[in-house]
């Protein structure tokens, strides 16, 4: 997104946060134009709650993420119903990402009351970094391992990994994922605005992009990877606009 919004004649200045609560307080203060990939429907809905008033939803850009927790495939647990009676396979610990992540607060809140988890596991918060250095040791000496996870996420295609069942629905319904922007976003930026409420993904396009960021190229090396990226995929992305 940044690329074609620059193809447009926009200087973007981009900032990584790890946890939602900043961006949508910063969204509703006018601090940041736009939040390119909210969890806004489900996981993030009390914070749409708080601040949506003063918050412009730009459109959906993907419509099937999920919330999961997952275990490598050799581990022969199916279902989160399983997971109180084997709470000593994975050291009572199920590894989790930010400690303000909503998916640390719906499996805190929801699963584990929900499958009877509060006494016999823990939720090891730190990040989501520690969490995937977690798994890719346990994977690495087919060790149990229990993760929060979600989708889509390049990790799910990296790892050996499947979702736990969850015939309760204690993780949530499917979501789509959002552009999120200030109040008067798209009476400032028109053509981005159009532009932004045009784009779809499905999972093999998002998750090769991902990848391709990622994996392939590397931290520092974004720009070139969404290059590389838009030159395989020419048509998936909405036509930018003409000027004139």
């Amino acid at each position: 997104m940044e690329n074609q919004l620059e193809e447009m004649g926009y200087t973007v200045e981009m900032e990584t946060l790890t946890e939602p609560a900043p961006l949508y307080a910063g969204l509703a203060n006018g601090d940041v134009d736009m939040y390119p990939s909210a969890w806004s429907e489900v996981t993030h809905a009390d914070y749409m709650e708080e601040y949506g008033d003063s918050i412009e939803d730009l459109g959906s850009y993907y419509d099937s993420a999920v919330l999961t927790i997952a275990v490598p495939e050799y581990v022969d647990i199916d279902s989160l119903e399983e997971l109180a009676d084997n709470a000593d396979r994975f050291d009572g610990q199920v590894i989790g990402i930010e400690p303000g992540a909503g998916l640390t607060r719906v499996t805190n809140e929801s699963v584990f009351p929900t499958y009877g988890l509060d006494e016999e596991f823990e939720l090891v918060t730190s990040s989501t970094t520690a969490m995937l250095t977690e798994l890719q040791n346990a994977v690495e000496n087919e060790e149990d391992i229990v993760v929060t996870l979600w989708r889509p996420f390049w990790a799910n295609a990296e790892f050996p990994v499947k979702d736990l069942e969850d015939p309760e629905g204690a993780l949530g319904d499917p979501e789509a994922l959002h552009f999120l922007g200030r109040e008067g976003f798209a009476e400032e930026f028109p053509e981005a605005a159009e532009w932004i409420g045009q784009l779809k993904l499905d999972d093999d396009q998002y998750g090769s992009l991902e990848d391709m960021v990622v994996n392939e190229y590397g931290e520092g090396n974004e720009a070139e990877a969404v290059e590389a990226w838009i030159e395989e995929n020419p048509d998936v992305l909405p036509e930018l606009p003409t000027s004139g």
